[in-house]
């Protein structure tokens, strides 16, 4: 039977300091994505946020409608805490599959990969359906599969397209050529259009 991964999982991961995921900073392939972005007024979603460094960088560098989703409180606070000035009411405590709203951008970065798989469609669509016409879904997924029992969950570049392809054209779904070292040759890179 599969384990629930449910608020008070990951709030106890976090408490615990059981976040391997976490690397403490912004990756460099997001950060290389984020770098092209010309309209500083986009609505930018981060679903499964964690301590959210990607919202950090894009609110550092002008990008005042960023919105963190969590299902977890602590990481929510963990970053409130680092940056003070961040808009409060941009922090979502909820689940994602509960969100309402729509946004131009929604940024994938190790929520994918922490979901039990069966949701991967229901993600697909939930995504789809928050985004407006012509909204992109941008970050990395795993394109290995993991010897242990997840999360994370790996997957391949064939799965994922089966899940996106109903609701997204591909802009750019490729092997990332400037992983971070630990996940070099592990992750695909991804642009994909509603």
């Amino acid at each position: 039977m599969p384990q629930d991964f449910n608020a008070s999982y990951w709030q106890q991961r976090y408490t615990q300091n059981l976040t391997g995921w976490d690397t403490g900073a912004i990756t460099t392939p997001l950060k290389s994505y984020f770098d092209q972005l010309e309209n500083k007024t986009l609505r930018i979603l981060i679903p499964g946020c964690g301590n959210a460094y990607e919202a950090e960088y894009l609110f550092r560098n002008g990008f005042k409608h960023v919105y963190l989703v969590d299902i977890a409180l602590a990481p929510l606070q963990n970053f409130a805490e680092r940056v003070p000035d961040f808009p409060k009411e941009q922090l979502l405590h909820q689940d994602f599959f509960e969100l309402e709203g729509k946004y131009d951008l929604m940024v994938e970065q190790t929520f994918f990969c922490a979901l039990e798989p069966s949701l991967r469609p229901a993600y697909a669509q939930k995504a789809a359906s928050l985004l407006e016409p012509g909204g992109k879904l941008a970050g990395l997924l795993f394109s290995i599969t993991f010897d242990k029992a997840g999360p994370p969950f790996g997957g391949s570049k064939e799965e994922y397209e089966v899940y996106f392809k109903p609701y997204f054209r591909f802009k750019h779904f490729s092997q990332a050529y400037n992983s971070i070292p630990p996940r070099q040759g592990s992750e695909l890179f991804m642009v994909l259009e509603k």
